[in-house]
């Protein structure tokens, strides 16, 4: 984690006198959306010469078209998932004015398609099971993790604008997660492979494991601040921790490669004033730890689901052929 950004409701905003008790500064007592505060982490980071190749996000920020094109204007790349119920073109809808006479004769100017959007979700049914394709994104703990995908380019176009935009419409479905589809939109260049918009759409799994360790051992969510300043502190003292954890696996990689955040938390626990063990059987505590998590890579991936019927019949499938 490098950025933080507090979003604070829209009753908040409309209440001053809570937001000065709070002390929040004058200039940030006007309510932000989500996709707003993002764009501001974006736009921030990157005046900071952050370098990363691509914005992912989930369906909250993909359900805001302003936001999606806020990006795109800005030349940046993004792989966004989108609700089952975003609507899609499948031909450029080509927008025409249309002029419209209002009661009091007044001329008022409207955009105006003759093409007919769809569902994304309506879209997948109508699509043979020969349009998808399995990749292998990469390997996990418990065997190689593989997903089905279909990916298209459509048409988006929200009923504004003077033209539409010619994106990637991705559907993934990672096996065995048989009722799990997700759906995601990207402005990526046409050369893009389906295998890479797989892989982008995947690495959000990083940014929710980040929230996870940040949260269960760098005290992310175990602030009880009642100020503007005070949480920003919390946030940056929880980011300089969650830093600290990083380099020491990426130092100690080479003698212990499956040392995690909660193995750290359980070596500081020693090493700072309280020492309720000595540190060799800290080590063998954590050594044995490391034997029980490389044995469950080892193990062979599960091949086999049960699944229960309509009729509450259970039988079991096979999930790799």
């Amino acid at each position: 984690m490098i950025d933080v950004r507090l979003y604070l409701p829209r009753k908040w905003m409309d209440n001053k006198a809570r937001c000065d008790g709070a002390r929040i500064p004058i200039e940030a007592q006007r309510f932000k959306t989500k996709p707003e505060l993002a764009l501001e982490v974006i736009r921030h980071t990157s005046a900071l010469g952050v370098r990363y190749n691509w914005i992912g996000a989930d369906g909250l920020y993909g359900n805001d078209p302003t936001f999606l094109r806020a990006l795109d204007e800005q030349g940046e790349v993004f792989l966004i998932d989108v609700h089952k119920d975003q609507q899609i073109y499948l031909e450029d809808p080509e927008p025409r004015r249309v002029e419209a006479v209002q009661k009091r004769g007044r001329k008022s100017t409207r955009w105006q398609s003759e093409s007919t959007p769809i569902r994304v979700d309506q879209w997948l049914k109508q699509r043979p099971e020969s349009a998808w394709k399995r990749e292998v994104l990469r390997d996990g703990t418990k065997g190689t993790v593989t997903v089905e995908i279909l990916h298209q380019r459509v048409w988006l176009w929200d009923g504004k604008e003077a033209k539409g935009h010619h994106w990637y419409l991705l559907v993934r479905w990672e096996i065995p997660a048989l009722n799990e589809i997700k759906y995601s939109l990207s402005n990526a260049s046409e050369e893009v492979s389906s295998l890479k918009l797989a892989q982008m759409q995947g690495q959000r799994y990083w940014v929710e494991r980040s929230f996870q360790d940040g949260k269960s051992h760098a005290g992310l969510d175990h602030y009880q601040a009642r100020g503007w300043k005070a949480w920003h502190h919390h946030m940056a003292l929880v980011m300089m921790a969650m830093l600290f954890m990083l380099e020491e696996r990426i130092e100690q990689q080479e003698d212990y490669p499956l040392l995690t955040c909660s193995d750290i938390e359980t070596l500081l626990a020693h090493f700072l004033p309280r020492r309720d063990i000595d540190v060799d059987e800290i080590i063998r505590q954590m050594e044995l730890r490391h034997k029980k998590r490389q044995a469950s890579i080892d193990s062979p991936p599960q091949r086999y689901l049960w699944v229960n019927n309509a009729e509450g019949l259970s039988y079991q499938i096979e999930l790799y052929k």
